[in-house]
């Protein structure tokens, strides 16, 4: 047991939480809890142009429905708060001025126009710019590496604006690993100056990032593939720190279901299906996209599907329990490569813990479609209806076409297998079975099965021309469960009362 593993997820708070999200965050989830470890939440809101008011409390509510809840974070065991990037600032600014007085970061006054400039000029002559070594101290850029001190602080004192750039090491191959990728090696000098803080007090996502993992004890860094380019940058940051760095695992991308970039809601709007967690309403235009959770899906078949996204278990099995999950888990066997998102595969999940439910829970799902309809009915009814029906279901929301023949006597009947089996003397066979079932005293599945078959054998003709007019009448289609068992349910009159309907109708 490794009691000193600590993880974090740390979304920004800029709209809803995609499921790529999602997984890092339950990656992360999985590994604390097999070591033994926590699972922190820390809310990178340092951008504050794209900051989204809902957005924090949208993270917390998906992370609960998705049973991966934090240990730690925002207004909950507080140990190395606060948690949210915005109330930190002042450490950020302390950090900063270390790297400068360390030489590890100097302040740069280039203005946007002059960098724009710099950028064109290059393309001009076929090349790329880079602030880095190649021109941070050859005149041509403003920065602390060729101003005196007092110069410096002139321009700080009188308002200019500037940034603190982290100062990369010139002629070093940094050697790094990955708990996923391994050793990944990088020439310092095709890196740039990463821009660390701002004349505004707020750092950029680099600086923040590192100070909070060092100073939140994080053991090991699990985070998206987008990312892996800034490693070299967060390990330059650890050594010019002079601390250990956290054990860093990139995640593959969640790619579309076509195979080819990475997932997005354009895909899911133009395929159908959700890409967040939860239903999110944009307070600021009143759109509205699709979660996992409305659109009928359960949660632990959601997270059962994301956990097999980049991940295998090196064995067949598909369905796992969270307990299972965590207990399976290995950062060894996630794939380098991207895993490709299936709709259709996400509904034979939610199709497969359909059957683990209990009758009883999705009795209780579907009562309040049923009472919406108008329809009230006793709950041992209905769960025998569901029992008969569920595992033909993908989505409880499914139940109703599944199962409106069992509340409500058909009124239309399908065309095409009425002109296929309602044929020249049908009618008058069904009258006939009316008189007989009207005869039946038990009129339980198993007896009045026994009492029809008996009656169709002494006439002597196909049971086709009885039992398929027969569910026609009951069901409006040739669907449902077993005729009998439908009989048995709805009774003797309603049986009855229907076949009197379909001989009339049809």
């Amino acid at each position: 047991m490794e009691s000193h593993v600590r993880v974090r997820f740390a979304p920004s708070p800029t709209g809803p939480l995609h499921i790529g999200g999602v997984r890092t965050a339950l990656f992360n989830y999985l590994f604390a809890k097999k070591h033994g470890g926590t699972f922190v939440l820390r809310i990178e809101d340092t951008d504050q142009t794209r900051y989204v008011a809902n957005a924090e409390q949208y993270i917390i509510d998906s992370l609960e429905w998705c049973t991966i809840p934090f240990d730690e974070g925002p207004g909950k065991n507080e140990k190395f708060g606060p948690y949210r990037q915005s109330e930190r600032k002042e450490l950020y600014k302390k950090y900063a001025a270390i790297l400068i007085n360390s030489g590890w970061a100097y302040y740069a006054f280039d203005t946007s126009e002059q960098l724009d400039g710099h950028r064109k000029g290059h393309e001009a002559e076929g090349k790329t710019f880079i602030y880095n070594w190649h021109n941070r101290e050859k005149g041509r850029l403003v920065n602390s590496l060729i101003l005196t001190a007092d110069e410096v602080q002139t321009k700080i004192n009188a308002g200019e604006n500037y940034v603190i750039r982290f100062k990369t090491p010139q002629d070093e191959t940094l050697i790094m690993q990955d708990e996923i990728r391994g050793t990944i090696k990088i020439d310092t000098n095709t890196l740039d100056d990463k821009i660390l803080f701002k004349s505004d007090g707020m750092p950029t996502y680099h600086l923040a990032n590192i100070v909070d993992d060092h100073l939140m004890e994080i053991s090991h860094v699990i985070r998206g593939e987008e990312w892996l380019p800034s490693m070299p940058l967060h390990v330059l940051l650890y050594k010019a720190f002079g601390w250990d760095s956290p054990k860093f695992a990139h995640l593959p991308l969640i790619l579309k279901p076509v195979g080819k970039g990475k997932l997005s809601k354009r895909d899911g709007d133009k395929l159908g299906f959700p890409v967040f967690p939860l239903e999110y309403i944009n307070e600021v235009s009143g759109a509205i996209s699709r979660g996992y959770k409305e659109d009928g899906y359960f949660a632990d078949a959601f997270i059962n599907m994301l956990a097999l996204l980049g991940w295998n278990p090196g064995t067949e099995q598909e369905i796992f329990s969270l307990e299972a999950l965590v207990e399976a888990f290995d950062l060894a066997r996630v794939s380098k490569s991207g895993a490709k998102f299936s709709p259709d595969k996400t509904n034979w999940f939610n199709q497969q813990y359909m059957q683990t439910k209990s009758d009883a829970e999705l009795t209780d799902l579907y009562i309040p479609i049923l009472e919406e309809k108008g329809i009230s009915k006793e709950k041992e009814f209905v769960q025998k209806v569901v029992s008969s029906i569920k595992e033909r279901a993908i989505f409880v929301a499914d139940f109703w076409e599944l199962s409106s023949f069992f509340f409500e006597t058909p009124t239309e009947y399908d065309a095409k297998a009425s002109k296929k089996n309602w044929k020249e003397g049908t009618a008058e066979l069904m009258q006939e079975l009316i008189t007989v079932l009207s005869t039946i005293q038990d009129f339980s599945s198993e007896n009045t099965e026994k009492e029809i078959k008996e009656w169709i054998t002494a006439k002597e003709i196909g049971f086709g021309k009885v039992m398929q007019p027969l569910r026609l009448s009951l069901v409006g289609k040739l669907a449902g469960p077993h005729l009998f068992d439908i009989i048995a349910m709805i009774g003797k009159e309603e049986t009855m009362y229907r076949i009197k309907n379909a001989i009339e109708k049809l």
